[in-house]
C-alpha cells in the first residue's frame, strides 16, 4: 500500500497534469540538496524514496577501484578492500552506497530549502508539460474564461493551462471582466518563461478566419473561400473571398440577409468595421476593390517583379483613399501583398510636366558645341542668360543687339553660324534657313541674295572713303537693311564709314 506522501505526490501530479516519478524525482533530488548542506560534504550523494514506507533514504556513492593508489578523489573513490568490509559482495567497477542519517538532523532551513527545490522542479515540469501540449496548436482558435488581470495583460484560464495576452494582442475597443467567455486564437508558446507559456491573441487576421466560417455555411463547406486578410484590431479589416460556385455570390453570402451574418462578427469583435472584398487574379482590378470605399481613375503597374502599383484618384477622392492615418492604402497593400503609391490627378499632372521639362532641358545644346562662335562671344551670350543653341535659334535680331557689345555685323555671324550648325544636325550641304521661332537670327544683305555678300561689299567702301572718294557704284553695293528710310547714293556713301566704325567697335 502506497504511503501518505507518495498519495499526495500522486494528488499533486494529476492536478498540475504532470508525470508523478517527476515529483517524486523533484522530492529526492530535494533531500540531497539538504543532505550536502547539512554534512557539508563533496562526496556523490543520492537520495531514493520508499513508496511503501514513505521514507527517503540518502546515501553517497563511491566507484570501486582495485588498489590503493588507484583512488584520486576519497570523496568519489573506494578501494575493494575498503568497500567489502560494508559489502561483501562489492566488485571493482561497482559503487558502494553508504547510508546518511537525515531523520530529525536536517532541521527547518534544509526542509525550506527542500520546499524550494521541489516547487522549482514541479514547476519546470508543468512549463515542459504545457509547451508539449500547446506547441502544435498555434494558430488555434480556443475558448478562453478571463482569470485575472495583470497590468496590461489579461490572464485566460484555456482548460490545461493558463495564458497570457499582452496589451499590444488585445483589440482597443475590448475590455474585459472576470469571468468572461471569449474565443482566442494561440498566438505562440513561449518554452522560458516567467508567467503563463501560452500568449493568446485577440488581434489576430484568424481571430476573423474563424468566426466567418462559424457564422457563414459557404466558407465552412469550402463553396465561398478566404484568400486574403488584413486587419488593423480595433480598427478596420478587409477580408478578400471568392466563389468556387458562379451561382453563389461571396460578397452577399458574407453579408448575409440584411447583413446579418457580418454584423454578428462585428459584435462579437466590439464593433470593428469590416470591409468584404471580392477577390480577382488581375492586381489592378483587385487593386481598385481593396481601395473601397474610395473610387479609383487608374491603376499602373509600375513593377509586376518588385509587386509595385501606382493608383491615380480623382482630387476629391484623395484623402478617402489613403484613409485615416493612411489606414485604407495600408490595409490595400497588406491584402494585395503589392506596394501602392496613390496620387490625385493634379499631382500626376505636376509630375508629368515636371518629367516633360526635365525631357526638355536634357536636349538642350550648350553654346560651345556651335563652330563660328568665339569664346569672348558665348561668354556675352551667357552673361546675357543664353546658354543653349536653342535659347539663341528663339532670340530676334532686335534682341541681340540690345545686348551690350553685339551689334549687326555680330548678330549676322551669329545667324551664319546657327544656320550652320542646324544644317549640319539635318545633313543638309545648303544652309538652311531656320525653322519657326528662329526668323530673327537668319540676317541678310538682300532679299534672296546669300548672306556673305554684304560682307564682301564693305571692303570697297573703306577703300572708298580712306582715300576721300565715293564711287557711286560702291555706295549702291552697300544697301540699307530692308525697312530702312532710303537716302540718295551720295549721302549713303558718306554715312557708310561711320556705321562701319561703330560696328567694329560694339565688336
Amino acid at each position: 500500500m502506497a504511503s501518505e506522501l507518495y498519495n499526495t505526490i500522486d494528488a499533486l501530479s494529476r492536478e498540475k497534469g504532470i508525470d508523478p516519478q517527476v515529483v517524486v524525482s523533484a522530492v529526492e533530488d530535494a533531500i540531497v540538496v539538504a543532505t550536502r548542506k547539512y554534512y557539508k560534504s563533496q562526496e556523490n550523494l543520492r537520495a531514493q524514496l520508499d513508496k511503501d514506507s514513505g521514507k527517503i533514504r540518502a546515501f553517497a556513492v563511491k566507484t570501486i577501484v582495485e588498489a590503493p593508489e588507484q583512488v584520486e578523489d576519497p570523496n568519489l573513490q573506494v578501494t575493494l578492500d575498503d568497500a567489502r568490509k560494508s559489502d561483501p559482495n562489492a566488485e571493482v567497477g561497482g559503487e558502494l552506497q553508504i547510508p546518511k542519517v537525515t531523520e530529525g538532523i536536517l532541521g527547518r532551513i534544509a526542509a525550506q530549502l527542500a520546499k524550494q527545490v521541489i516547487f522549482q522542479k514541479v514547476r519546470e515540469a508543468e512549463r515542459d508539460t504545457v509547451y508539449n501540449e500547446y506547441i502544435g496548436r498555434v494558430g488555434e482558435i480556443v475558448n478562453a474564461t478571463v482569470k485575472r488581470i495583470e497590468g496590461p495583460d489579461v490572464i485566460f484560464d484555456i482548460g490545461k493551462a493558463e495564458a497570457r495576452a499582452p496589451r499590444k494582442e488585445q483589440s482597443r475597443l475590448e475590455s474585459f471582466a472576470i469571468g468572461e467567455r471569449v474565443r482566442v486564437v494561440i498566438a505562440r508558446v513561449e518554452k522560458a518563461s516567467k508567467g503563463p507559456a501560452v500568449v493568446v491573441s485577440r488581434a489576430a487576421p484568424e481571430l476573423v478566419q474563424h468566426l466567418f466560417q462559424t457564422e457563414v455555411p459557404e466558407i465552412y463547406d469550402g463553396t465561398v473561400v478566404i484568400r486574403a486578410i488584413a486587419r488593423e484590431a480595433g480598427e478596420r479589416t478587409k477580408i478578400a473571398v471568392m466563389s468556387k460556385d458562379k451561382e453563389v455570390d461571396a460578397v452577399g453570402a458574407c453579408v448575409g440577409m440584411k447583413g446579418m451574418r457580418v454584423q454578428s462578427i462585428i459584435r462579437e469583435l466590439r464593433g470593428e468595421k469590416i470591409d468584404i472584398i471580392e477577390y480577382h487574379e488581375d492586381a489592378v482590378t483587385f487593386a481598385e476593390k481593396a481601395l473601397q470605399p474610395a473610387k479609383v481613375s487608374r491603376v499602373t503597374i509600375l513593377d509586376s517583379t518588385d509587386k509595385h502599383l501606382e493608383v491615380v484618384v480623382d482630387d476629391s477622392q484623395l484623402s478617402l483613399a489613403i484613409g485615416k492615418k493612411g489606414q485604407n492604402v495600408r490595409l490595400a497593400a497588406k491584402l494585395l501583398g503589392w506596394k501602392i503609391d496613390i496620387k490625385s490627378e493634379e499631382e500626376k499632372r505636376q509630375e508629368v510636366e515636371a518629367q516633360m521639362a526635365e525631357l526638355t532641358s536634357a536636349t538642350a545644346t550648350p553654346l560651345e558645341t556651335v563652330e563660328g562662335l568665339g569664346e569672348s562671344l558665348v561668354e556675352k551670350l551667357k552673361e546675357a542668360g543664353i546658354s543653349t543653341v536653342e535659347a539663341l535659334a528663339d532670340m530676334t535680331p532686335e534682341q541681340l543687339e540690345a545686348i551690350e557689345g553685339i551689334g549687326p555685323k555680330t548678330v549676322e555671324k551669329i545667324s551664319v553660324a546657327v544656320n550652320n550648325y542646324f544644317a549640319t544636325l539635318e545633313g543638309a550641304e545648303a544652309v538652311a534657313l531656320p525653322e519657326e521661332g528662329a526668323e530673327g537670327v537668319a540676317l541678310e544683305g538682300a532679299e534672296g541674295a546669300p548672306e556673305n555678300e554684304g560682307v564682301e561689299t564693305e571692303a570697297p567702301v573703306e577703300a572708298a572713303t580712306e582715300e576721300g572718294e565715293a564711287e557711286p557704284v560702291a555706295a549702291e553695293e552697300v544697301e540699307a537693311e530692308p525697312g530702312a528710310p532710303e537716302a540718295e547714293p551720295s549721302q549713303e556713301a558718306e554715312a557708310a564709314p561711320e556705321s562701319v566704325g561703330a560696328d567694329e567697335q560694339k565688336e
